[in-house]
């Protein structure tokens, strides 16, 4: 599951480790949560001067993946994860999968460690970074949307895997997080199709995030400060995360209107 996370790279930056040509300037982000508008990385029709390879552009799209398909927004669920090990097989993200994929930049994400039902604990937030700092690249999947009127809305879906041992203690999913070596095979949805890609939807290793117990302030949308990743003293020592019985195999939740 990736419910919010953050991004506070410069367009420098992004365009450095994505091989942007330019990249609009974006205030630090520490609060990022479902239909809010974020940063994406697209391979475009053109190929990057002097090479076969195509360009990559960043655009801004909003978080929450609505099909194509879709007659009335209102009526379907806000998707803002998918899980990788079925997304090739659901009518809503099979068309995404084949012919729209795209990395969506991070400085880490928030999770949450639920108590047990019953159990009388509070959730601990946790702040999950690349250890070292640093950008990290989410697998993802974009659609555009198109009303009646004919208006379109740029919508997209962050990929989930199996947490692995820094995380599990906390929750059992975790982003699908695709290396800087990988990024030209899994945005190329010309000649690699979802079949020949799958070998990257694995965990990190265990030894790429280090989870950080954060206090509950991130809980409120309105709280966009730096002092969101300040560590503070976990509720209780963590316990294994026992499978989120509250989500729909698609980790969708809310409503985009």
């Amino acid at each position: 599951m990736c419910g919010r996370f953050a991004l506070t790279a410069t367009p420098e930056e992004l365009m450095e480790l994505f091989g942007l040509l330019e990249a609009e300037d974006f205030p630090a982000r520490y609060n990022i949560a479902p239909t809010q508008p974020i940063i994406v990385v697209v391979a475009s029709d053109r190929a990057k001067p002097g090479s076969n390879l195509p360009e990559r552009k960043a655009l801004l799209v909003r978080w929450g993946f609505m099909p194509g398909w879709v007659k009335d927004p209102r009526k379907f669920p806000l998707l803002i994860n998918a899980r990788s090990e079925s997304a090739v097989g659901k009518a809503a993200f099979r068309a995404a999968m084949r012919h729209r994929r795209i990395l969506v930049p991070a400085s880490g994400f928030y999770e949450w460690r639920r108590p047990a039902k019953g159990g009388g604990e509070s959730s601990q937030a946790y702040w999950v970074r690349p250890k070292g700092g640093g950008i990290v690249a989410f697998a993802g999947l974009m659609e555009t949307w198109s009303s009646a009127d004919g208006s379109e809305v740029d919508t997209a879906a962050i990929l989930t895997t199996g947490s692995n041992k820094v995380i599990r203690h906390i929750h059992d999913r975790m982003p699908v997080v695709i290396q800087p070596e990988e990024f030209a095979r899994w945005l190329d949805c010309r000649t690699q199709e979802p079949r020949e890609v799958a070998d990257l939807l694995t965990p990190a290793p265990d030894d790429y995030f280090e989870a950080i117990a954060v206090s509950d302030k991130v809980n409120k949308v309105a709280n966009t400060g730096p002092e969101l990743q300040d560590e503070a003293v976990p509720v209780k020592s963590p316990q294994p995360a026992s499978p989120n019985r509250h989500r729909n195999e698609d980790d969708g939740q809310m409503s985009l209107f």
